[in-house]
């Protein structure tokens, strides 16, 4: 069990399809105000574009990743696609255009390949073997990290450098060939419907709420980071150009995490392992908010991005343990959504309270969030797992009596043996 069992040609096609796919993504927030910059209220312009592009996503991840046909998701991923880069090519095309056309093309932009990120998550972990599925996550975080780490600083050149709208050009040529490279990979992955017992979707994806919510504040945590970074360095009387060097940092950090997390087997089980990541993560934030030390705040950050990186490999590897393979790529397309309205919620209560509280009051505000949200999934998942154990008692209980009960007299996925990267079950990444 290693990287090498996820190399292959058909792997590094994958990760040009994503990069195609994700690094316009990562581009859109900031792209949007620096296309709107130079108008009257263009900052407060760009901000609603940009919250207009993450509504998108929050609202089209679940409506169309529910949709997704396993056997044949090219289809569906190739109209996302090429919706969202037709999306990013008319917010380059109209940058003066009335403000409700903007917002309609970011909304667009956001909504339309929405379903992508999950979609593709499940291709490649049906591409590679059952036991290099961790090893597969945890490179699929590499390049998510490593495209996020450079893209802030792409997007800064080529708006002040050329012109503001080039960067949303360019995404949407990013994205266009995506959609041609979709044809380099599988039309679909494998799933049976029967798996679902006669559940419904809904039903079933409502089951893994605890790790919608661990997700949440996982990326509630990037958010205060992000968005309240450059006032804490202006409170402390440090330079606010030394943000971007300290994101690149966490970037780079979470980027390193993946592939130490993808190294091994780790003990304990994944909701144990998520609490206590999450838990360590909020230390390392509030490291931020209270040492004025620029170096104490930069090594926080980093060590905040390797946990951050364990953290959403255990949500993503908790999904597949929940849920059973046909309903995995709506279910990451929930996850897609929910970390989506944890960041924006904290980022709206953070920016709320920097009216009126010092940036790093708002931090450790935020903080407490996010250790609230922890704690709700963390009860969550422990009450569904004991309600799985009994269910699988009765099961038992139920055979030895010689009764032999349907699929639906139990609870479903309480038979299903858990996903896992070794031979012992409860040593899972």
């Amino acid at each position: 069990m290693t990287y090498r069992d996820v190399a292959s040609k058909q792997a590094l096609a994958w990760a040009v399809v994503a990069i195609g796919a994700r690094m316009p993504v990562a581009m859109a927030p900031l792209a949007l105000v620096f296309l709107t910059r130079e108008r009257p209220g263009g900052y407060a312009l760009g901000a609603a574009l940009a919250a207009a592009y993450v509504i998108g996503e929050i609202v089209g991840a679940p409506f169309l990743g529910t949709r997704m046909r396993p056997l044949r998701a090219r289809p569906q991923l190739a109209a996302g696609l090429a919706g969202g880069a037709t999306g990013f090519a008319g917010l380059a095309a109209f940058p003066h255009a009335h403000p409700a056309i903007l917002a309609a093309f970011a909304v667009l932009a956001g909504a339309a390949p929405s379903a992508a990120p999950g979609g593709l998550r499940a291709l490649l972990t049906a591409m590679v073997p059952q036991r290099a599925v961790a090893q597969a996550l945890s490179a699929e975080s590499m390049l998510t990290f490593g495209i996020w780490s450079l893209t802030p600083a792409a997007v800064t050149g080529l708006a002040l450098g050329v012109a503001p709208r080039i960067p949303l050009l360019l995404a949407g040529a990013l994205m266009a060939s995506s959609v041609a490279g979709l044809w380099m990979l599988p039309a679909g992955w494998a799933a049976d419907d029967t798996d679902r017992d006669g559940e419904s979707m809904a039903r079933i994806l409502s089951r893994a709420w605890p790790a919608y919510v661990t997700g949440a504040a996982g990326l509630s945590l990037l958010a205060l980071a992000e968005l309240v970074l450059p006032a804490l360095l202006e409170q402390r009387g440090t330079g606010v150009g030394w943000a971007g060097p300290l994101l690149t940092g966490l970037s780079l950090g979470s980027a390193t995490g993946a592939f130490l997390y993808g190294l091994r087997d780790w003990p304990g089980q994944l909701r144990t392992r998520s609490v206590l990541l999450l838990c360590a993560m909020s230390v390392c934030v509030a490291v931020v908010a209270l040492i004025p030390s620029l170096a104490w705040i930069a090594a926080a950050l980093v060590l905040a991005g390797v946990l951050q990186a364990g953290a959403m490999l255990t949500r993503n590897l908790a999904l597949r343990e929940i849920l059973p393979p046909s309903a995995l790529a709506a279910g990451y397309s929930v996850m897609y959504a929910a970390v989506g309205a944890g960041y924006a919620a904290t980022g709206s209560l953070a920016g709320a309270l920097l009216h009126f509280a010092a940036p790093s009051t708002a931090i450790l505000a935020g903080v407490g969030l996010t250790l609230l949200l922890t704690a709700v999934g963390a009860l969550g998942e422990s009450r569904r797992a004991a309600g799985v154990a009994s269910a699988g008692e009765s099961s038992a209980s139920g055979r030895d009596k010689g009764v032999v009960k349907s699929p639906a007299d139990a609870r479903p996925g309480a038979e299903r043996a858990p996903i896992c990267s070794g031979s012992d079950t409860e040593r899972r990444l």
